[in-house]
Parts: structure tokens; sequence; C-alpha cells
């Protein structure tokens, strides 16, 4: 049984930075994708069920929860568009890691830095398994917050050598430019519009963050043998790809019940055919077929990516002894006495109460 009176492990945004730095952010990318893997071809092993989510004019506010039967853990999340107005992230996370036989939180962990390059990593890794294997150009559409990231998780994982940049926004683009320029000898090009940066391109990367029923991507811009990994389409009433994208690709997904809500399934028919990843993963099903295909992952992000995440941050911050335990669970001698953990209460009439005796007297 866990010691509880240990506390929980927490990890702030510093350690998960830490965590970057020593280990290296493509040997990160690598690791949480191996871990991904692992776990999705033990998809059955897992009590599965779609997000909870809370929908408000200006975004959403999610929990995305799962277990394995040995540990359990959930995801806090939001997505609110219009955040940098007030200087914050369009997209903020924390997450726990709990022991199942007990229920202990054994890890309290920032997951805003972490779902940034969880994202990435699955993005990578459905691309190895989906896209043609000499794909080498990657159009990025959207170069906001997680640009950076799905850009060289491709670089690192699938040797993507060359990425065409657009956004409506050029500020966003001349940020991820720079950015790219000092950690990766991507060759960078940047298009003037969304059909420029697709034409030619290996792997089309869509993440807008507009909360919109938008097609950004038009049939007649998509190429035989291209790969459309679709991010930004990612909560009801949001989408990128028009629907007849869809009806000339193979479209995989990673948890359909909640692809079919909020990916850009949510344009079409019930009977309209998606294959869960996990079976291409695992080697049950086909991923591409033909050079001609053109596959779609439509990708919204699965709470078994943050079970992976997590037990990656948990895993390597005991290795590099970072994060500092804190109480979130009171440590009694005799646990059936949790009233014991208020023995310092003074046995007379608190402060507030002799307030109110004198003002009644």
């Amino acid at each position: 049984m866990k010691d509880v009176s240990t506390g929980t492990l927490y990890l702030a945004v510093d350690d998960v930075v830490e965590i970057v730095r020593r280990t290296g952010l493509a040997e990160c990318f690598a690791q949480i994708a191996a871990r991904i893997e692992a776990d999705y071809c033990r998809w059955r092993e897992f009590d599965k069920t779609s997000r909870v989510a809370s929908h408000s004019a200006k975004g959403v506010i999610e929990l995305m929860p799962i277990s394995d039967g040995q540990t359990y853990t959930f995801k806090y999340v939001n997505g609110h568009p219009g955040n940098t107005s007030f200087g914050l992230p369009t997209v903020m996370a924390f997450g726990v890691l709990a022991d199942v036989t007990t229920g202990a939180p054994l890890l309290l962990s920032e997951l805003t830095l972490t779902t940034a390059m969880r994202t990435a990593a699955m993005s990578a890794l459905a691309a190895r398994l989906l896209a043609r294997t000499n794909s080498r150009c990657m159009a990025l559409i959207g170069n906001g917050a997680q640009s950076e990231f799905q850009a060289l998780a491709f670089h690192n994982l699938c040797g993507i050598e060359k990425v065409r940049l657009f956004d409506s926004d050029p500020d966003a683009t001349s940020k991820l430019v720079m950015n790219l320029r000092k950690t990766s000898n991507l060759a960078i090009e940047v298009c003037d519009s969304i059909a420029e940066a697709v034409s030619g391109a290996d792997i089309v990367t869509t993440i807008t963050a507009d909360k919109t029923n938008a097609a950004i991507l038009l049939p007649d811009m998509i190429e035989p043998g291209q790969h459309i990994n679709a991010v930004g389409g990612d909560c009801p009433g949001k989408t990128e790809l028009h629907p007849g994208i869809l009806c000339e690709g193979r479209v995989f997904v990673e948890y359909e019940p909640q692809s079919r809500i909020e990916g850009e399934l949510q344009q079409m028919p019930s009977d309209f055919a998606a294959t869960e990843i996990f079976g291409v993963i695992a080697g049950q099903q086909p991923g591409r077929v033909s050079e001609e295909d053109v596959t779609i992952f439509d990708s919204v992000g699965f709470a078994l990516e943050d079970f992976s995440a997590l037990h990656f941050l948990y895993e390597s911050a005991k290795t590099l002894s970072l994060g500092k335990p804190v109480q979130l669970v009171p440590a009694c001698e005799d646990p059936k006495n949790l009233f014991s953990v208020f023995a310092s209460l003074s046995s007379g009439p608190s402060t507030a109460s002799q307030k109110h005796a004198e003002a009644s007297a």
C-alpha cells in the first residue's frame, strides 16, 4: 500500500522544462510516442470514455479520464481561442495520476507544455503509419502555439526536412520561423495561401484555433498520396476540412465515440466509415494501402495519450529527482479519526464565536 505520508509528487512548469532540458526535446518526443504506441497496443485493457465537456460562448473546459485497472489518470484542459487577449494561453491543462488500488494520488502535474508535446508525438506516430514512407515535406496551416511542436516532432520522428507555412496572422508565422531557425535545420518556406502551402506537400497538418465550422482545406487542394493530419477540429462546432475530403480519403480516429462528436466526423452521417487508430498501431488493421491513398488522421486528442504522457513525466521526474512532494491527502495516525488533523484547534470558543457572543449580549 502506498504511504501517503510521503505526499503526492508535484511537477510545476519549471520541473517539466527541466525534464525537457536534461532529456532533450527530440528524445522526449520519442519516449512519449513510444509510450503512446505501447499503450494503444493495450487498447482493450483500458476503461475508456469520451471527455466530459462544459461549453460556453468563449470556449470549453474538459475533463479527460481513463484507467487501465492499475493506474487512473485525468486531465483538466480548456480551449479558449480569445485567451491571448488576456495574456493567457489558448490551451491550459493540469493532470493527476493515481493508484487504483488505494485511490491515492501519485502525481499532480502541469500539462500545458506536456499536452503540446504529446499532441505532436501522437501526430507523428500516426503519420509514421499512415503517410508515405518517403515523406519529406509538410504543410503547416495554423502557426500558433502548437506549431513548433508539430514541426519538430515530424522533423525528429518522421524525417520531415521542409515545412511550408501559412497563417492568416503574419506575426504567428514570423514567431514560428524564428523559433524553428533557433532549434532545427528545417528548410522553411512561408506561403501566401493555404493552396500554395499544400501544393506538393507529402503531409498537411491543420492546427487552427478558431471555434467555428470552417473548411480551410478544400477537395481541389488535395493531391493523391497526401496524408492529412487534422488537429484543430477538436470540439463540437469546430472543423477544418471540407466534408468532400473525408469522402475521398480513408479516415482514422482515436476513439470513435468521441470523434463523432468533436472531430471532423461530426460533419458526416453516423454510418460513415472510420477506423480507430489502435488497430493500425497494433498491426491488426491496414493503414496506407497504396501510394495514391489519401489518408486522414482526424485527431481530437484522447485521454489515453495523457495517460502515457503522465507516466512519462512520473518516471522521468523520479529518475531525475525533480518535483516535490505535496500533502494532498491528510496524514493521520488513525485514518479513522480524520478530525485529529485539527488537533491544534483550541478547546475554547473561536474568536469569531466570541465576537458573536459579545455582539449578542
